[in-house]
């Protein structure tokens, strides 16, 4: 079934044919991933219009994740098999970028004058950056499998 929208005939939307992903444990997540958005987009709103010069990267790579969490976010709560696909995709680059950047921060931590919200595989948010997209991953995976039975 496709992933669209319809009016009912009291003009309210439903859904048809998307499967719910923010349901039991898919509800934490979308929590979590709420709060990394409103971090890492505060985090690095500031730090890019107040202090931009000091550590470029640094701060283009917090608003990098800011820009992942909130994508991750809105396919959660959109559902259906799309976004759920899309949601997949972004969990596997975020989980890439924060293994890079975690590694680069550890291996050459002078390249970074100030910390990003990967810094140290996430040290700074207690880990949670690193946590959070295996997490997603694996419910991604199990929402998938639990829709095909």
């Amino acid at each position: 079934m496709p992933d669209s929208d319809t009016t009912n005939a009291t003009g309210a939307a439903t859904t048809t044919g998307r499967k719910r992903l923010v349901s039991g444990p898919g509800l934490l997540l979308v929590w979590l991933y709420g709060v990394m958005v409103v971090g890492a987009v505060s985090r690095s709103a500031f730090q890019i219009s107040t202090e931009f010069d000091r550590a470029p990267l640094a701060y283009a790579l917090s608003a990098v994740a800011a820009l992942a969490y909130a994508f991750i976010t809105y396919s959660l709560v959109r559902g259906g098999e799309t976004a759920r696909k899309a949601a997949l995709v972004c969990c596997a680059a975020e989980l890439a970028g924060v293994l890079a950047v975690g590694t680069w921060t550890v291996v050459r931590p002078e390249s970074f004058p100030d910390t990003t919200v990967w810094s140290q595989f996430g040290m700074g948010y207690l880990f949670i950056p690193v946590i959070l997209p295996i997490t997603g991953m694996l419910w991604l995976r199990r929402s998938r499998e639990a829709a095909t039975r």
